[in-house]
C-alpha cells in the first residue's frame, strides 16, 4: 500500500468517500463473507498480528516482541509473511539475510529474521507446513487478520493511536479492509500504538466487548538516540506514516534540517538516492532513515539508521497474553 488518500483519515466521511460508498459496500460484503470461511488447523499455535486498515500501523516491532516472549517461554517461533513488495510466490522460502534482498522477499522479513526464523510464502497454509517441517512450535503470522486460510489461536490488531480507523469506511471509500463488525470477532486483543489519543473510540469499543487493550509506543535505540542529539540530519522514510519517524527523530534532540517522505514499501531509484545525498550535502547534514527502509537500499548507499522497538505500558500483561495463546 502506498500513500493512502488523505480523505480516508477524516473523522467524518467526505463527499468523495460518500460517492465511493457503493464500491465500499461491495468490497466490505465480499471481505466479510470471505472472513467467515473456516480455516485449516495446522496443529501448532498461530498468533496473527495485523491491523484493521490498509497500510502500516507499526506491526513489525510488535511481532518481534511477541517472538521474543515465545522464545523466553521455551517455544520455537517462526514468522510467516507474504513478503509484501517482494517476488516470492506460493513456494515457501526460508529467509536467508545473507542472500535474500527486499526485492526478492519484501523488506519486513529481513527485519523479522533477525529475531526468529522467517518463512515467506503467498500461500499461508504451505508456509505453515514448511515452518512445522523445520521445527516450529509456534507461528507468528505477519498480517492476515482478514485471511481465513489458517485457524488462529490469537488475533491481535495493531492500530495507530492517532489515526484509528479513519472515517470508518471500507476500501476504496476509507481504509478498512473489512467492516468492523466482521473484524472484531477475529481479534483477541487490541494494541494502541502511539501517544496520540485519536483512536480512543476503538479502545472504548474493545473494552466494551471484553477485548483487552494494550498501550504501546515505538522507542528508538537509546545508544543511537544519544548520538543523534545535536546532530544535523536529513531524514527520509517510505513507511506508513513517515511523519511519525520524523517526530521521533526530533524527540532525540537531533537537528532535523529537512525531510523527504515516500510511499510505504517504496522502491528507491538511483536518481532518488542521488538527490537525497545531494540534499544532505547542501544542508551539511547526515542522512538517516528507518530500519525497514534500509532493508530496501543498496549496501553501498551510506545513511544512518534508527532502529525502534515496541515498549508496552503493561509488558507483563502482554507477555501473559502471548504465553497463554501459545499454551492453549
Amino acid at each position: 500500500m502506498n500513500r493512502a488518500p488523505a480523505f480516508w483519515w477524516a473523522r467524518r466521511p467526505s463527499t468523495t468517500a460518500l460517492l465511493l460508498s457503493p464500491a465500499a459496500f461491495a468490497w466490505g460484503s465480499v471481505a466479510a463473507r470471505r472472513m467467515r470461511r473456516p480455516g485449516w488447523d495446522c496443529g501448532i499455535p498461530v498468533i496473527c498480528i495485523g491491523n484493521f486498515v490498509a497500510g502500516g500501523a507499526g506491526k513489525t516491532p510488535v511481532e518481534i516482541a511477541a517472538a521474543e516472549i515465545l522464545k523466553q517461554a521455551g517455544a520455537k517461533p517462526f514468522f510467516l509473511s507474504r513478503g509484501y513488495g517482494g517476488r516470492a510466490g506460493t513456494t515457501p522460502v526460508i529467509v536467508d539475510p545473507a542472500s535474500h534482498r527486499a526485492r526478492d522477499i519484501g523488506d519486513e522479513p529481513l527485519l523479522l529474521v533477525q529475531a526468529a526464523p522467517t518463512i515467506v510464502c503467498a500461500d499461508r497454509i504451505a508456509g505453515a507446513k514448511a515452518a512445522i517441517q523445520n521445527g516450529a512450535t509456534a507461528i507468528v503470522m505477519d498480517d492476515g487478520l482478514q485471511n481465513p486460510s489458517l485457524r488462529k489461536r490469537l488475533g491481535i490488531a495493531v492500530v495507530d493511536a492517532a489515526l484509528g480507523v479513519g472515517n470508518g469506511m471500507c476500501i476504496p471509500a476509507g481504509p478498512l479492509r473489512a467492516p468492523m463488525e466482521a473484524q472484531w470477532p477475529e481479534i483477541g486483543a487490541l494494541i494502541s500504538l502511539g501517544r496520540e489519543p485519536g483512536g480512543s473510540g476503538l479502545r472504548e469499543k474493545a473494552r466494551e466487548i471484553n477485548k483487552p487493550v494494550f498501550d504501546a509506543c515505538l522507542q528508538p535505540d537509546s545508544a543511537i538516540a544519544r548520538r543523534l542529539a545535536g546532530l544535523r540530519i536529513f531524514a527520509f522514510a517510505g513507511i506508513g506514516r513517515p511523519e511519525k519517524f520524523f517526530a521521533t527523530l526530533a524527540e532525540t534532540g537531533a537537528v532535523v534540517v529537512g525531510t523527504k517522505a515516500f510511499g510505504d514499501h517504496h522502491a528507491f531509484t538511483p536518481s532518488e538516492l542521488a538527490e537525497l545525498s545531494l540534499q544532505a550535502q547542501k544542508n551539511r547534514a547526515s542522512l538517516i532513515t528507518t530500519e525497514k527502509d534500509a532493508a530496501r537500499l543498496p549496501s553501498s548507499f551510506k545513511t544512518e539508521v534508527l532502529p525502534v522497538r515496541a515498549v508496552f505500558s503493561d509488558p507483563l500483561g502482554f507477555a501473559a497474553l502471548i504465553v497463554h495463546a501459545a499454551k492453549g
